[in-house]
């Protein structure tokens, strides 16, 4: 018989199989795997670091990659933290991998010894590999047929027994991220120039300035504004602009200008990409552009109605590291 001859879902009492039923978790996933929320499983040191490390609540889809076992997924939830001891370090450093394994015996091709209670299992563990290459981001590299996703990679230096936050590099992905992403654009009316005088930070050009709402689940946002005809005149110009939103200035691109008194026209870009905190997710936040004019030249900076100003806002859902 070619079929599993049980698809999901039949009537009449049929018995569907667990491949099955993985099956329908790997459509759901889309294939991927990942925690399902943004502040899911994260590894924390304790409060007072000591020989272990902590993971908080979540839950987490895992490809199954058990031999034979293609187009299947398992769903696991930590619904209450978890803790995991991390061993001493001697003459030598060590990093070690925090993953989330399933351990399941009877899926084809597994070793896994089997649970005291088939029932109640369990099948999902937090577990320590430890003595991985430093440059480790995933468990597949150390552990190619295990069905795991890794969490946490802990760098300890050389004697060292206690954990703290700085050892610890967040390694998750997120099974299915969203995202939103909207043109902000501004077509000004009127000239409006910024002259060279100050060396201060001017929030300029007021058509650069957009109200922004921000997604609740947002914990990124990537920023992206072109400057499309900004004119140049007077004399050379050498001038920073830099975005303005929930709170945080972006870098500054430099605008170094040395083609002399003549007007002249260029597309100047600004992009950026800050953390969203809490406190700004389910906000509206304005978004805006600070221009600083260097008295070491003389020229000035205009938007007219030959500048087209766009600003690309995208937001993105990814793994919350509490402001990193």
């Amino acid at each position: 018989m070619p079929w599993d001859s049980v698809p999901w879902f039949t009537e009449g009492g049929a018995e569907h199989s667990s491949e099955v039923a993985r099956l329908l978790a790997y459509a759901a996933f889309g294939g991927s795997e990942g925690v399902v929320g943004a502040a899911d499983l994260q590894v924390r040191a304790l409060s007072s670091p000591a020989a272990e490390v902590q993971v908080t609540t979540g839950a987490v889809a895992i490809i199954n990659r058990a031999a034979g076992a293609p187009y299947q997924a398992y769903a696991a939830r930590l619904p209450t933290g978890d803790r995991v001891p991390i061993a001493a370090t001697g003459a030598a450093a060590r990093s070690d991998l925090i993953v989330a394994r399933v351990e399941n015996p009877y899926s084809y091709g597994e070793s896994w010894p089997n649970p005291e209670d088939p029932k109640a299992g369990p099948y999902v563990f937090t577990r320590v590999i430890s003595g991985v290459p430093k440059s480790t981001t995933s468990a597949r590299q150390v552990r190619s047929s295990d069905s795991a996703v890794a969490l946490a990679r802990v760098d300890i230096p050389a004697n060292t027994s206690s954990i703290t936050q700085a050892m610890i590099k967040d390694l998750r992905g997120m099974v299915s991220p969203r995202r939103a992403r909207k043109l902000f654009t501004s077509f000004p009316g009127a000239a409006s120039s910024l002259t060279y005088s100050d060396n201060k930070w001017h929030n300029w050009p007021g058509a650069a300035r957009w109200d922004v709402s921000v997604p609740q689940w947002a914990t990124q946002v990537n920023l992206v504004t072109t400057f499309a005809g900004l004119k140049f005149s007077k004399a050379n110009v050498f001038a920073n602009m830099q975005h303005s939103f929930i709170g945080k200035l972006g870098e500054d691109t430099t605008i170094d200008d040395d083609q002399g008194k003549g007007n002249r026209r260029s597309t100047i870009v600004v992009a950026d990409s800050f953390y969203v905190p809490p406190a700004a997710r389910g906000t509206v936040q304005t978004l805006f552009i600070q221009t600083y004019m260097s008295k070491a030249e003389t020229g000035d900076l205009t938007v007219d109605q030959a500048t087209s100003i766009i600003s690309d806002v995208e937001f993105v859902e990814a793994p919350d590291q509490d402001g990193y």
